[in-house]
């Protein structure tokens, strides 16, 4: 571990000997090094409202809820400095501070990012509320494979290649958004490639090393997906392994089709949406009964089915309502959640 952190920390240090070069994109926006104008400087403004209306067939119970209501500030200090500041008013009720980074790009098609963010790890897990095609997450997204902490990353970026790709590595503390004084003895890692290899193609590979307390778990996952200007059709495996065989191995499946059909009046489009996935038993690590040495289910073992209806008042991902069905199916002796049951969802989503 002492040996990654130095190679990455040479790795730093010698990218920004390297120099600069004459352009770079920051956040979007193509700078010029050599002069920024005024509003290459000014702040952009983001934020995300989503509220929904929740009906569970099985308990015949309903809900209001507002998911989430993020506002987020992104802009460049320096030609190649950037940052991200974003706070969720609302994560279920709850205020959240969830990404806080400063990014710098030292040469072209590198950056290096330290602070809080989302680690970079599968494919599902990493979208924005924003981005995400269903009203509620996958299982890998939620459950299994749902990482935010505080660490650095460098990432190394080639989107106009003959082949393009991301790669992304990092550390982190390992003790989530909310114990950051506390001293590690052991960071964490994450690494995640992707490659577009074909038109319409991507091929996304990643694992992460986590230790919630005394248990090392590793976890490797496996998505690819195809997309043109109608389709979108994915599938991600997600493996997990306990250390000191302390719980049974984990695995997980999300596996969707949607369907965009232009619309020409009050909607831009209507997307048709299906969805299976599933995990077995789940442990988050935490919790360990010192007799047996096991960790506790937290999560039982089930399937679910999603069917769902998506309008688009303008493009994807910035006005929807989300109208999706989910059918779950547990195992003999299988506790279902309070949320986890069959239910009807009416989601209302905004991005600006």
């Amino acid at each position: 571990m002492r040996k990654l952190t130095t190679a990455i920390a040479g790795l730093l240090l010698a990218t920004m000997a390297f120099g600069q070069v004459n352009e770079e994109v920051v956040d979007g926006k193509k700078l010029n090094k050599e002069k920024m104008e005024l509003h290459d400087y000014l702040p952009a403004i983001h934020g995300t409202v989503r509220a929904k209306y929740e009906y569970q067939t099985a308990t015949n119970e309903s809900r209001f809820q507002v998911r989430n209501a993020r506002f987020s500030l992104t802009g460049n200090v320096l030609p190649i400095v950037a940052y991200k500041a974003e706070i969720d008013l609302s994560d279920q009720g709850t205020i959240r501070m969830l990404d806080a980074y400063t990014r710098i790009f030292p040469v072209k098609h590198l950056d290096f990012t330290i602070g809080q963010m989302r680690v970079p790890f599968t494919i599902d897990a990493h979208r924005s509320p924003h981005q995400q095609y269903f009203a509620n997450r996958s299982f890998i997204a939620k459950q299994v494979g749902d990482v935010r902490d505080v660490g650095a990353t460098l990432a190394y970026t080639r989107k106009n290649a003959a082949l393009p790709f991301i790669l992304e590595g990092g550390l982190f503390n390992g003790s989530g958004l909310t114990n950051q004084k506390e001293w590690q003895k052991t960071l964490n890692y994450s690494l995640k490639g992707q490659l577009w290899f074909a038109k319409g193609w991507n091929l996304t590979l990643s694992t992460q090393m986590i230790k919630p307390e005394a248990i090392r778990i590793n976890m490797y996952d496996i998505g690819i997906y195809y997309e043109t200007d109608k389709f979108h059709i994915e599938a991600e495996y997600l493996y997990k392994k306990y250390g000191h065989s302390s719980f049974d191995d984990v695995h997980a499946v999300n596996s969707f089709v949607n369907y965009d059909l232009p619309l020409h009046k009050f909607f831009h489009k209507m997307s048709f949406l299906v969805r299976y996935d599933m995990m077995n038993d789940h442990s988050n690590g935490l919790g360990m009964d010192e007799t047996t040495r096991r960790l506790p289910i937290t999560d039982y073992a089930r399937k679910r089915l999603t069917g769902g209806l998506a309008f688009s008042f303008s493009k994807a991902f910035v006005a929807d309502i989300r109208l999706n069905y989910e059918k779950y199916f547990y195992k003999k002796g299988g506790i279902p959640k309070d949320s986890e049951q069959d239910k009807l969802v009416i989601e209302f989503m905004t991005r600006f």
